[in-house]
């Protein structure tokens, strides 16, 4: 397992047709929007009447997911999953069929009901969309999964728009029968996909619907913000929709007075939007390799960072007018700058896919499987909002003003290229903001940058060993300074380490252990006060269901060797069961750090030395987890975290 690429996944059953299906929905829902803007230059409709087509069209695909996301948040976990596919799939078969009547007639109405409908059928599919990926997936996939799935969903979105376009182009005069055939062959394909999925529990079985959505609604909304790492990842999800939303929405235009485009000519414009879904696609699949195939929220940051580098640089790229107009493809990459603009557009793809794809990731994990539709139709819910607001805000920005009740109201009035730059710096407030109030990401990111410099980390059993929720005490051998970093980059959810309170103190790392809710403590001669403040801390993290990581020596190791184990992991465990509590063990053992310059190996009177060799190899590896805690001793934990340690051999 430890060399499996998530590419495996696409061999498998229990993940191939769930990938295939969804990408092929997200392919058919584009062939068939794009379609319909083909088919209004194929009738010659006016200019004025095209542009109310053309802006209708995404606000009735999008109501839906603001009028029914709650019930089928609810749906989604009631119903068995595979079952609800082929639902929603046999409901694409039924509304393509009305669509295909629609271009067979050459009806905007018809085809804008049908339009309405396919918006009702992906708010249905929506939830089972990522609900079903941790019923599948083991949790050392889930970052692998959740990457394949934004590259299928992100290249058959550009895939579908350019087939959509071009099926009128290629078909000429049986256009319309062309793109009917097309989108009735793809729900049908996508049918019968989803016949192939194996069976998928239902999260909620015994749950019941409520049919009002407005009072389910902001239920769901409720749930989705009950834990703040979720909450909060939740939010950056909608962020990236936000920012999303913006950019491609001004693409077909910045290709024309800023690319050197053609009007009318959307090569450039396809060109521009390949290059941000291609990016998008490279950064999801890159997620699984510089996690480690972990929930890794610390990239999170670095794809918040990335979007406005290059947010910036596509804004100084290009701030003006183009050299010339009319151009190729070819032509446009003959400029210096057009080369520049590429990279840029590519690098935006790429850190978007870095900051979305362990947010999906966290959310799945961090989510209880019989709320997790619902957290995800709460998603789909302020994803809207916030692609709405996107839209409009993105329009508002390029006017100078309006009139309104007689009285002028400025507006900024900005080019395409400031409205990159304002959302360039936009995005780097919000993401400070986020990072801010959930200093988990951050921390994440340093403790990520830190190990990856200085180590190659190995894990093993750690993700299938720690509970995905709930309490439980980790405990570890003590090699070094560094012990409590390198398990908080190995464990996929956050981790209350107590620690010496003078390593606690230490320069430059205080600010990390503060923020990862480290607990002080001191030997009872020396502190006793702060010792039981300690114990009190630790009681108080484990009833709220938190991990807590405690290294039973109580010191580092002076000569390598495991020191006896000492009482107060019992302690721990007897205080949770006085108050009714079972908090299940997890052992592990830390190898090859021995050799750190951070532990005590050849120090002479307290002086750190050079490490041997550049990142060398290090090992986290975590015994099964120990459920039934009466029976757990000091002597007991210490055997085993001395033979995971000792397989080394």
């Amino acid at each position: 397992m430890a060399g499996q690429s998530q590419f495996a996944l696409l061999k498998q059953r229990r993940f191939l047709p769930y990938f295939t299906v969804q990408a092929l929905g997200a392919f058919n829902d584009n062939v068939y929007r794009q379609s319909i803007i083909a088919l209004l230059f194929f009738l010659g409709v006016s200019g004025t009447e095209r542009t109310l087509y053309t802006n209708l069209a995404p606000a009735l695909f999008i109501l839906p997911y603001f009028l029914f996301s709650a019930i089928a948040g609810q749906i989604a976990e009631k119903m068995e999953k595979q079952k609800l596919i082929v639902v929603t799939t046999t409901m694409e078969i039924v509304i393509m069929s009305v669509a295909a009547a629609g271009f067979l007639l050459e009806s905007m109405p018809v085809l804008l009901v049908a339009l309405f409908l396919t918006g009702l059928q992906s708010t249905l599919f929506g939830p089972v969309k990522y609900s079903i990926l941790p019923s599948v997936l083991r949790p050392e996939e889930l970052t692998g999964g959740n990457g394949l799935v934004e590259m299928g969903t992100s290249i058959a979105i550009l895939a579908g728009m350019i087939y959509g376009g071009l099926v009128f182009k290629i078909a000429g005069s049986f256009g319309p029968e062309a793109a009917a055939l097309s989108v009735v062959t793809l729900a049908v394909a996508g049918n019968v996909v989803a016949r192939l999925i194996p069976k998928v529990d239902a999260g909620a079985p015994e749950l019941k619907v409520n049919w009002n959505p407005v009072p389910e609604s902001r239920a769901i909304m409720r749930l989705a913000k009950r834990q703040l790492a979720v909450r909060n990842a939740i939010l950056g999800v909608s962020w990236f929709w936000f920012v999303g939303t913006v950019l491609t929405a001004q693409l077909p235009t910045y290709a024309e007075l800023h690319l050197g485009g053609v009007a009318n000519d959307t090569a450039l414009y396809i060109f521009a939007l390949a290059l941000f879904s291609v990016g998008v696609g490279v950064g999801s699949l890159l997620c699984e390799k510089l996690s480690g195939r972990s929930v890794e929220i610390g990239l999170v940051p670095v794809g918040a960072i990335g979007i406005t580098a290059f947010l910036l640089d596509l804004y100084f790229a290009r701030p003006g007018a183009p050299p010339a107009t009319g151009l190729t493809i070819a032509q446009f990459l003959g400029d210096g700058a057009g080369w520049r603009i590429v990279i840029d557009l590519t690098g935006i793809g790429m850190f978007t896919g870095f900051f979305v794809v362990p947010l999906f990731a966290l959310i799945q994990s961090r989510t209880p499987k019989s709320e997790l539709s619902r957290v995800i139709a709460g998603l789909n819910i302020q994803n809207s909002l916030f692609i709405v607001t996107a839209a409009i805000l993105g329009v508002l920005l390029q006017m100078d003003g309006f009139t309104f009740g007689g009285v002028r109201v400025p507006l900024p009035g900005l080019s395409i290229p400031q409205v990159f730059l304002t959302l360039a710096i936009a995005n780097g407030l919000v993401a400070l903001w986020i990072f801010t109030i959930v200093p988990e990401f951050l921390m994440r990111f340093v403790s990520m940058l830190l190990v990856r410099v200085l180590y190659r980390l190995r894990t093993r059993d750690v993700e299938a060993s720690v509970p995905a929720d709930g309490a439980a005490l980790i405990v570890c051998n003590h090699v070094s300074y560094m012990d409590a970093l390198l398990l908080s980059a190995a464990i996929p959810r956050p981790v209350r380490f107590v620690m010496y309170y003078r390593i606690f103190q230490v320069p430059g790392m205080h600010w990390i252990f503060r923020n990862a809710k480290a607990i002080p403590i001191a030997g009872a001669r020396e502190d006793p006060a702060l010792m039981q403040r300690a114990f009190d801390a630790v009681d108080a993290a484990l009833a709220d269901g938190e991990l807590v990581g405690i290294f039973p020596e109580g010191k580092l190791t002076r000569d390598g060797e495991i020191a006896a184990f000492k009482s107060g992991v019992e302690r721990i465990l007897e205080r949770a069961a006085a108050r009714g509590q079972r908090v299940p063990v997890v052992p592990m053992a830390l190898r090859g750090m021995w050799s750190s310059m951070w532990s005590h190996r050849d120090s002479r009177l307290g002086r750190m030395r050079v490490p041997r060799r550049a990142r060398a190899h290090v090992d986290v590896v975590a015994g099964p987890r120990i459920e039934d805690s009466a029976a757990i001793d000091a002597g007991t934990l210490e055997a085993q975290v001395r033979a995971l340690r000792g397989d080394a051999a």
